[in-house]
């Protein structure tokens, strides 16, 4: 299964563009793994900002892709449950899985009402530079759970 992370927005911080880089080599032997950016729309109205966001993260998104939004509102799992909801996604045939992080301002209702699952991983609000970060250090932690391998304590 392919995953990919459809973003709004670069990543500007050295540090958090290190992680992220670290951890997209780390996941080649498990996932191919693409991370596509969006421009963000600074300086709008927020709620135009939003919904001109999503239309260009849904451009990214393909039909028969399976698309989980990264949003404070959704769901919270653990590390072994976002591991499992991975394998059963493979399992049950996807072929591609598309993470979704909003911008600045947050998620349109277009891509609440795309995604197949809405996956919180805090209830604070996080830097989305930093959501990125997150995401794909639990998606390392998740492979090497699936693989029973050392990393996850």
């Amino acid at each position: 299964m392919q995953i990919r992370i459809v973003a709004v927005g670069k990543v500007r911080e050295r540090y958090v563009a290190a992680a992220c880089g670290d951890f997209l080599t780390r996941l080649q032997p498990y996932y191919p793994v693409e991370v596509i950016e969006v421009k963000a729309s600074l300086g709008s109205q927020p709620q135009t900002a939003m919904a001109d966001e999503a239309q260009r993260v849904l451009r990214q998104v393909h039909e028969d892709d399976a698309m989980w939004l990264l949003d404070r509102t959704g769901t919270q799992i653990s590390s072994e449950e976002l591991s499992g909801k991975i394998a059963a996604a493979g399992n049950a045939g996807t072929r591609r899985l598309t993470l979704v992080i909003a911008g600045t301002y947050g998620a349109a209702d277009a891509l609440r009402k795309r995604a197949d699952y809405v996956w919180s991983l805090s209830k604070l609000t996080l830097l989305h530079e930093w959501a990125r970060m997150f995401v794909l250090e639990q998606l390392y932690r998740a492979a090497k759970i699936a693989r029973n391998e050392p990393y996850h304590h």
